[in-house]
């Protein structure tokens, strides 16, 4: 069976512009792991017992970043699974897509990241090494800069 975790996609708008502009006001959220390889996420986490996907996203957000369910709202119309193997077994991630509602709200990360930034499209695809987790982040601002 595979493992199942999830997450969410945090961005931040810089300030508001013209809807020509949106593509470069928007900044996302990637968390630098304190294990491993020290790679580059959004907050995300395995699925606990009676939990359902969108509940541990939110309870990841909250216990990796140090983020409320109030502080984000989430974004109708956009959620997306990658499908990858880790350690020999298949391991699926539903990510949804959020925004901060305050820009400056603090970031405080657990025990298991050691460092956060926020970074526009073209940095946050470099930091995040993996290539489904790049076309999942270019998906996302599609989305973003498509709607009105």
């Amino acid at each position: 069976m595979a493992v199942r975790a999830c997450g969410l996609i945090i961005y931040r708008r810089l300030q508001p512009v013209p809807p020509s502009k949106v593509a470069d006001n928007i900044e996302y959220l990637l968390l630098q792991t304190s294990y491993g390889t020290h790679h580059w996420t959004p907050p995300k986490g395995h699925v606990d017992p009676g939990e359902d996907d969108l509940q541990t996203a939110l309870r990841e957000t909250r216990e990796e970043a140090g983020l409320q369910a109030t502080q984000l709202t989430l974004v109708d119309g956009y959620k997306k699974e990658l499908h990858y193997p880790v350690n020999g077994k298949p391991k699926t991630v539903v990510y949804w897509l959020a925004e901060m509602k305050d820009y400056n709200t603090e970031i405080r990360l657990s025990e298991e990241h050691q460092a956060f930034q926020w970074l526009k499209l073209e940095d946050a695809c470099k930091f995040a090494e993996y290539e489904d987790m790049q076309a999942m982040l270019k998906d996302a601002h599609q989305f973003l800069c498509s709607r009105k």
